[in-house]
């Protein structure tokens, strides 16, 4: 079987496992996105949504993060992980949001990953999740998961990206990568199926017998 074959086995499990694929990061606008998903790094999506349920309601707005100041923003974060880089981020981010694009959040990726604290996964997330251009993002998860499904060799998350971006059309790129994500959280865990449990490991690889090894993003 090569990585073609794997992909339509992926394609078609996802699909009857997650026909619908709401967005796991609670959020306003897509500002409120973009924020979200820069509190999400290194941080469960389940952490930053209990922390932005109190402050979304109030704070919505570039305006409201650089009226707050870095040391208020560290105050309402405080208990998601490396919280006073993020607030450095989430500060110097809404100001050159309000100085340079009048409030409103870029619309390539050019302009989004010059923003401070913005690199390509979160600008990929935003692009698709936010404004519906196709876009693949990869993060940790779906690096390793692409690796024990056999859709990539592994060298880094770039490679990856563009694997994945070869084998499966486009119209499905931003919903495959929250079935995926979704998928991997339910079935396909780093500590749990190890590649020789799930439907998609064993239907991929039915003969694989020893637990995968995957590269570190």
């Amino acid at each position: 079987m090569n990585a073609i074959q794997r992909s339509r086995i992926v394609l078609k499990i996802l699909n009857k496992f997650y026909p619908k694929t709401p967005i796991p990061l609670k959020h306003r606008n897509i500002f409120t996105l973009l924020i979200s998903v820069l509190l999400s790094a290194q941080c469960t999506d389940l952490n930053v949504n209990n922390v932005t349920k109190n402050i979304y309601p109030k704070y919505n707005k570039p305006e409201h993060f650089v009226k707050l100041g870095r040391k208020k923003i560290e105050k309402l974060i405080k208990s998601i992980g490396i919280f006073r880089i993020k607030a450095k981020s989430v500060y110097n981010l809404s100001k050159t949001l309000v100085e340079k694009y009048n409030g409103k959040v870029p619309k390539t990726f050019e302009q989004l990953e010059q923003l401070p604290g913005v690199g390509h996964k979160t600008a990929s997330v935003v692009m698709s999740q936010g404004f519906g251009y196709p876009a693949f993002p990869v993060d940790t998860h779906i690096h390793r998961l692409a690796q024990r499904w056999g859709l990539t060799n592994g060298k880094n998350v770039i490679q990856t990206e563009k694997d994945l971006k070869l084998l499966f059309p486009k119209k499905y790129w931003n919903k495959l990568h929250l079935q995926i994500i979704y998928y991997g959280r339910e079935f396909c865990k780093a500590r749990d199926c190890y590649g020789i449990t799930c439907k998609i490991c064993t239907s991929c690889y039915p003969n694989r017998k020893k637990p995968v090894k995957t590269k570190k993003a």
